[in-house]
């Protein structure tokens, strides 16, 4: 019987399972539109050019002015919506507000929800919906603001629009029904279903494993 071998296999199979283990316990990261997940380690080369949120400044349901520095070293969870949506937008709130009350005490877990319509979505058209909605604007933003600024976070920042990747048509219309998930500098590192329950469970348990992160 050749020893060498037999510990040259159980040694790559510990390996290989160690290494799925670490995937199971540390989230991936996502560089792209095409969502395809990356595992990159710290000492990687490519760790420092791993895709960033960029700078904005939109306005949310109260009037303020919200931009990535409400967000620093926060973990949020980012949507596209619009106020008068009869299709997938009311569920999409509906997990959000899921979200919401389950990180309701928990200062390092905010929401994130952009107006695709911002010509209608004024500020107190926003406020309204999250009155109606019980939003608390402590934990949940919903902002509007410059189109083409909200627009270019969907698809460049955020990665949201689906058609856009296939068509490149910058006069389409924003829908999407992505949940998309950001860890505290800025890096996506999660893309959920927001119209399904399912998905909102999967996202929770997702957030929690990025808190334990370092």
């Amino acid at each position: 019987m050749n020893f060498k071998f037999l510990y040259i296999f159980f040694y790559l199979l510990l390996f290989s399972c160690k290494k799925e283990a670490n995937k199971e316990t540390t989230l991936p990261f996502f560089n792209s539109a095409t969502f395809t997940p990356e595992w990159i380690l710290k000492e990687n080369i490519g760790y420092k050019d791993i895709h960033i949120i960029p700078e904005f400044s939109l306005t949310n349901q109260n009037g303020q002015t919200i931009g990535n520095n409400f967000y620093k070293d926060k973990i949020y969870v980012a949507d596209f919506f619009f106020v008068s949506c009869p299709g997938i937008c009311p569920m999409l709130t509906k997990n959000m507000h899921i979200l919401q009350e389950k990180f309701k005490e928990d200062s390092e877990v905010l929401l994130l929800s952009h107006t695709v319509m911002p010509w209608r979505d004024s500020v107190p058209v926003l406020k309204e919906y999250a009155t109606e909605n019980k939003i608390n604007s402590k934990k949940w933003n919903l902002v509007t603001g410059d189109k083409d600024k909200i627009y270019d976070l969907a698809r460049k920042a955020y990665f949201a629009d689906e058609n856009y990747t296939k068509t490149q048509d910058e006069g389409a219309f924003v829908h999407t029904e992505n949940f998309v998930l950001v860890d505290k500098k800025g890096r996506i590192r999660g893309v959920y279903n927001g119209t399904l329950a399912l998905e909102t469970k999967r996202l929770i348990r997702h957030i929690e494993i990025l808190k334990k992160e370092l």
